[in-house]
């Protein structure tokens, strides 16, 4: 395990591999150990970096919001610490959002944007007031939140299929601290709407979906792509691909990273 201090606090990394340098960003309540089943076949031919997040895995929490700019900015300083000038970006759920981040912040550094379960919009009012809910609610009871939080992300004919591997990352959630979740769900919610990335920037772009999701509707998040080259790939099942379509995308994404 490396790691660097940014801010005064500790952010966690791993680095495998030579070739193009592609980053993998984990989502809300996962951590960089979500990518390690990936990291030997695309090592093979790429030089693979994963990052724990602000208040996950082995990094530190910052503050008490933990915006999506935070986040990217800690991405930011890894890759200077590694002296990678430009990188492929991969992220789930939560990393999607932290990824769009870096692109507009730093837009020199992206050679290729893959969105894996996620979106480039910013949050409706009502997944805002739903955050604020999940804010009481992991206050109230930190492991019961944990515990329905993961299971829902899978679509349900699943949830059943996968507990072994559904029972894993509720454990691997639990080591996140109370103030990190907390941090992620206010940043988040005032996270601000990067459609135009999708639009109107250089790089190939990948949008990965499930059709069962339960968090991002199928139909309403593959609109934002409607107009843009951006390419589609679209799962049986439901938020977490990683899981429940492993095969399959790992397939997709050695492809990817072979055409940029």
């Amino acid at each position: 395990m490396n790691q660097i201090q940014h801010k005064n606090i500790s952010i966690s990394f791993t680095d495998s591999g030579k070739g193009t340098a592609i980053i993998l960003l984990h989502g809300f309540l996962e951590n960089k150990q979500m990518w390690n089943s990936f990291i030997p076949e695309i090592s093979n031919k790429n030089r693979v970096i994963t990052i724990d997040l602000l208040g996950h895995g082995d990094t530190e929490c910052m503050s008490y919001v933990h915006t999506m700019e935070d986040n990217a900015d800690a991405v930011h300083a890894v890759l200077t610490h590694l002296r990678i000038r430009k990188a492929v970006f991969v992220g789930h759920s939560m990393g999607g959002y932290v990824s769009l981040a870096f692109a507009e912040l730093f837009p020199e550094s992206v050679k290729g944007l893959v969105l894996l379960n996620s979106t480039s919009r910013a949050d409706s009012e009502e997944r805002k007031t739903n955050r604020d809910r999940a804010i009481k609610a992991v206050k109230q009871s930190y492991v019961n939140f944990i515990s329905l939080s993961i299971a829902n992300l899978f679509s349900e004919g699943n949830r059943e299929r996968l507990i072994n591997e559904i029972n894993y990352v509720k454990k691997e959630a639990l080591k996140t601290p109370l103030q990190g979740i907390v941090a992620s769900l206010e940043g988040m919610k005032i996270r601000i709407d990067r459609e135009v990335l999708l639009h109107l920037t250089p790089y190939p772009k990948m949008l990965i979906l499930g059709k069962k999701d339960p968090v991002l509707p199928y139909d309403e998040t593959k609109s934002q792509i409607d107009e843009t080259q951006v390419q589609l790939v679209t799962f049986p099942d439901g938020h977490m691909s990683y899981i429940e379509n492993k095969i399959e995308l790992t397939a997709v994404l050695l492809k990817f990273f072979k055409s940029i």
